[in-house]
């Protein structure tokens, strides 16, 4: 299938994203308001919908969809099963990036860190929050592991819906939380002409390394910079 064609028209140069327009020096910040903006676009149906990309220890990478379900200045949290593909490879490999397009606002941001898992406090909390089908089907599925067929599935939810009709669901020690701390945060708006416009921040781990012409001080221990598209 031949797709040359397909092509989106996206900002004009009178739109384009520059310096100036950054909300805060504080990337943390700068991704509130753009998240915010998402939330206020009508066309964006899940705006904490975001792209999980890890890597086993040997170089292989995965990628899938999930959700986050928090952020601020410790990082950004979502909630999996720690059995999955992807809660094995952050075992192994710690260190995870993250994609949000929000594609009515021709927007993206990229971010790059080293993940852990948060205290079950928080975890037994969020899932005590959750629907409680949301909680059995957590109890129902191995995450990533083999299955006949998609009865099997519905059996074993049936089951627990049963046992668990007027009782608490409990979560499951193989489900929880997990966080990411950024060390790079990339915000990308596209030009019709694809001279797209990549603010990076990265976090300095030594506030005295010297700075480059072109590379500006931030909040804190954070620097930024515009890349090339």
């Amino acid at each position: 299938m031949e797709l040359g064609e397909l092509r989106k028209n996206y900002r004009g140069d009178t739109e384009a994203f520059e310096e100036r327009h950054l909300v805060s020096l504080d990337p943390i910040e700068q991704f509130r308001a753009w998240f915010q903006e998402a939330l206020e676009c009508p066309g964006i149906g899940e705006v904490n919908a975001m792209c999980l990309a890890t890597c086993t220890r040997d170089g292989k990478p995965s990628a899938r969809m999930v959700l986050l379900k928090g952020f601020g200045q410790d990082g950004f949290r979502f909630f999996t099963n720690y059995e999955s593909r992807k809660g094995k490879e952050l075992d192994s490999n710690p260190f995870a990036s993250l994609v949000f397009y929000w594609e009515p606002l021709c927007r993206q941001v990229r971010i790059e860190g080293s993940v852990k898992r948060l205290p079950e406090e928080e975890s037994d909390r969020y899932f005590q929050s959750r629907p409680k089908g949301s909680q059995i089907g957590a109890l129902a599925s191995r995450q990533s592991s083999v299955i006949p067929d998609r009865e099997h599935l519905r059996k074993k939810n049936a089951e627990l819906e049963e046992r668990c009709r007027d009782t608490t669901v409990p979560r499951p020690d193989y489900w929880g939380a997990y966080i990411v701390e950024p060390e790079v945060l990339e915000f990308w708006q596209g030009q019709t002409n694809r001279l797209h416009d990549r603010i990076v921040f990265r976090r300095l781990r030594d506030r005295a390394e010297p700075l480059g012409a072109m590379t500006h001080r931030a909040h804190g221990d954070w620097v930024y910079e515009r890349l090339s598209p």
